[in-house]
């Protein structure tokens, strides 16, 4: 028994042991459980970068909108010189359209000599201003009246939306104008749905009952008519994707699809929709959105657009550049009709309403490119002023609004003037390869009407007005004249100089003896003429006289901060400066002694309408008015009878014109400075690489004024004395008292107390003139 237990233990221990057999199901079941594990975790990983992406965007600020960049409104009024065909113009460039119906704020039609215009609603910086409209009439000199059509009553004053004259654009050169989905047209809402995504409001992001019925349409069609993208498919595309077609982006874009319709409301799907598509292209400038897009091809706001171009937006959708109506309208006319049928077809309008929607011309207004630097010259001094208070990511991206000063009228005056004068000057010896620069100021407050920085408009290049640093030659005399009039006791308008030769004790032997233009010498003249010929031996011997330190004092008070050598040859204008420093000085001149800081600016507005920014009115008296006055009778003598008496060819001979001519060694720089009533305008002509231009301050610069003011200016000017200016006649042959009896004998203005005391030989003493009087009154021996 024992035995026999034994070996049944023994033969059950030592059987030979087997491992059993692992199936190989087993292990791919595994495999896919890990690849299914990854992929699940590698899908949700990258779900939730997608999501985070689709969010940040979506919930920041979505857009960098370039701030906009605005010329000043022009005002119309009763007697305001403006012609009918200038209006029009004016209209034109502030893309309105032609329209007989008015149908749209933005349209004017004109009829004999009235034009009618619905204008558009727009915030100014101090206002906003309705929509209205107005009938202009016109008579011979102007505007006769207008007349507010709505209300049959005159108005006194328009004003018209401003001229666009520029954007600031952020790296990508995107522009939109944003709107709320409330604010778009019933028309267009339905257009979109029933051209794009009809089941819109229904689907999850992904249509494909529509991916069926596109397939279904295109192979009916033989080609592609219709696409399958959803509105939310075509929202990602354009604000998060590029246009790349490959299978994994239309994936990427069918998941960010469904991320977004998750996450956010079909009304704000369809308002980001609304302000991102992609509608065309103006020069370098990619326009998106269908507020923009209204306003780039029919120059109206969206909410006033008729049917016939709302349908005319979304046929643009399918391809901006295919049914661009500008390049393509018989394209245009197709897609829009379609368009058209589409929305008949889904109930959204009438037969009748696509009939006649459908046989309406494109009507698109005239392709005038919103440049996004149309003034260079002046839009750099622009950005210059802002960039002192303003980061440049706010510049490009904050839509903010920027309302100059720049005067389109004299703005393009200038640029036209300047161009055929520098023509007609480059005929003349040596006068080749000019170039230019120009500042043109309003006389009473120093805004900046008009700004060239070089002779090429459309070149954003070198900054002449700004930053060409020249000499200015005899430009600087009437300061030099100004800071001797301070002293009254010693010098008034009337007192004898001498125009005779000086020599300049200089350090280390570097004497100086200057010469007269002319290299002669004209003895003793007067302290006027001296001014009016423009003598440089008469004026440095005023100028050393009355020391180098004192004409640079009363420069700096006239707002010069450039840093000036104190050396004699600055009494002849050996200092350099630019033309807006010149026009500092010359303003404060016009300005009667009161300076007023030159700006480009007037105010800056938020997106939402809030202003941020005004640059009001300063004026500082830092001159003598008294001084100033009789500055300025001088520079009235300069253009009657001295440098600048050419100018009156083109003016009435009591137009008052102010100015004085500049020509530096070599006929190097001609200048010119001078204003009119309404107008002040400094001109600088000359070569960048500072060779002979052959020209003259009188017989360059002062030409292109001349041309320029009698275009723009509509006011003489007219000098108010101060109230101790008091006036005498005087012999200018000796410069003391005469009467008008006395040969030559003019009224001159003196400060009170400076008036000569001695007369002139032509006049009996005080005393002899008193006895004979007496003699006549007594009764005869």
């Amino acid at each position: 028994m024992a035995e026999k237990t034994k070996k049944r233990s023994s033969s059950r221990y030592d059987k030979k042991k087997t491992a059993p057999k692992k199936s190989g199901s087993h292990w791919i079941r595994n495999s896919v459980l890990v690849f299914m594990a990854g992929f699940t975790f590698i899908l949700a990983s990258y779900l939730g970068y997608l999501d985070h992406n689709v969010r940040t965007q979506f919930e920041g600020k979505r857009w960098a909108i370039p701030a906009r960049v605005y010329a000043s409104p022009v005002e119309l009024y009763a007697s305001y010189k403006l012609t009918s065909a200038e209006l029009e113009a004016l209209l034109q460039a502030l893309h309105y359209r032609l329209d007989v119906h008015l149908s749209s704020e933005g349209t004017y039609f004109k009829s004999g000599s009235q034009v009618s215009v619905k204008t558009r609603k727009f915030t100014f910086w101090d206002q906003v201003q309705s929509s209205s409209v107005i009938r202009v009439n016109f008579n011979a000199s102007g505007i006769a009246n207008i007349v507010d059509a709505e209300q049959n009553q005159d108005l006194a004053i328009v004003r018209l939306d401003p001229v666009q004259i520029g954007s600031l654009y952020p790296r990508i050169k995107e522009d939109r104008i944003l709107i709320k989905l409330e604010e778009a047209p019933d028309t267009l809402i339905k257009g979109l749905l029933a051209s794009e995504d009809r089941d819109f409001y229904q689907h999850i992001g992904i249509s494909f009952k529509g991916i069926a019925r596109a397939i279904w349409m295109n192979v009916l069609a033989g080609h592609t008519v219709q696409g399958g993208s959803t509105i939310t498919q075509q929202l990602v595309k354009n604000f998060y994707l590029t246009s790349e077609r490959s299978l994994t982006r239309k994936v990427k874009e069918a998941l960010m699809a469904l991320i977004l319709e998750y996450r956010y409301s079909k009304d704000e799907i369809l308002e980001a929709y609304l302000n991102e598509i992609y509608l065309g292209q103006d020069g370098g400038s990619a326009v998106h959105g269908f507020g923009l897009a209204s306003e780039f091809y029919f120059g109206s706001s969206l909410k006033d657009l008729p049917l016939e171009h709302v349908a005319s937006l979304i046929a643009l959708v399918r391809g901006p550049s295919e049914y661009d109506p500008r390049r393509y309208p018989d394209r245009a006319v197709l897609r829009r009709n379609l368009v058209l049928g589409e929305m008949e077809a889904e109930g959204y309008v009438t037969k009748e309403q696509a009939v006649k929607a459908k046989a309406k011309a494109l009507n698109v207004i005239a392709n005038t490119h919103r440049s996004s630097n149309r003034y260079p010259g002046f839009l750099d001094l622009v950005k210059r002023q802002l960039r002192q208070e303003y980061k440049e990511e706010d510049l490009t991206s904050e839509g903010l609004r920027i309302f100059t000063t720049l005067d389109t009228r004299v703005q393009d005056a200038l640029e036209d003037t300047l161009s055929k004068k520098l023509n007609q000057l480059e005929k003349l010896p040596k006068a080749n390869d000019l170039e230019a620069a120009a500042v043109v100021t309003h006389r009473d407050g120093g805004e900046i009407a008009a700004l060239m920085s070089g002779r090429e408009v459309s070149s954003a290049g070198f900054n002449r007005a700004l930053d060409a640093v020249r000499p200015i030659g005899s430009l600087i005399k009437p300061v030099v004249y100004l800071t001797a009039l301070e002293y009254p006791d010693k010098y008034t308008i009337t007192t004898p100089v001498s125009d005779t030769a000086i020599l300049v004790k200089g350090s280390g032997g570097n004497d100086w003896s200057p010469k007269n233009y002319d290299h002669r010498e004209h003895g003793t003249v007067s302290f006027h003429s001296a001014l009016a010929h423009s003598y440089n031996l008469a004026t440095v011997r005023i100028g050393m006289d009355i020391g180098v330190a004192r004409v640079v004092k009363t420069l700096r008070s006239m707002g010069i901060t450039r840093a000036i050598d104190l050396f004699p040859s600055f009494l002849l204008g050996a200092a350099s400066l630019t033309p807006m420093e010149v026009t500092q000085i010359y303003q404060t001149l016009a300005g009667d002694g009161f300076s007023t800081p030159i700006k480009g600016i007037r105010a800056v507005v938020a997106a939402d309408g809030r202003r941020l920014q005004s640059y009001p009115f300063t004026v500082r008296q830092v001159l003598d008015p008294s001084v100033t006055y009789i500055v300025n009778t001088m520079l009235q003598e300069v253009m009657r009878e001295g440098t600048g008496r050419s100018a009156y060819s083109a003016f009435p001979a009591n137009y008052g014109l102010i100015g004085k001519t500049g020509t530096t060694n070599d006929s190097k720089d001609s200048w010119f400075a001078g204003y009119t009533g309404d107008y002040l305008a400094v001109v600088w002509i000359g070569r960048d690489d500072n060779k002979p231009a052959g020209l003259t301050g009188a017989t360059g610069a002062l030409q292109v004024w001349t041309s320029l003011m009698k275009q723009i200016s509509n006011q003489p000017v007219s000098l108010i004395p101060p109230d101790n200016i008091k006036t005498a006649w005087v012999d200018p042959a000796n410069g003391l008292l005469a009467n008008q009896n006395c040969p030559g004998a003019k009224v001159y203005p003196f400060i009170a107390g400076s008036t000569p005391e001695e007369y002139s030989s032509c006049v009996d003493s005080p005393v002899n003139q008193f006895e004979s009087l007496i003699d006549d009154l007594l009764p005869n021996n």
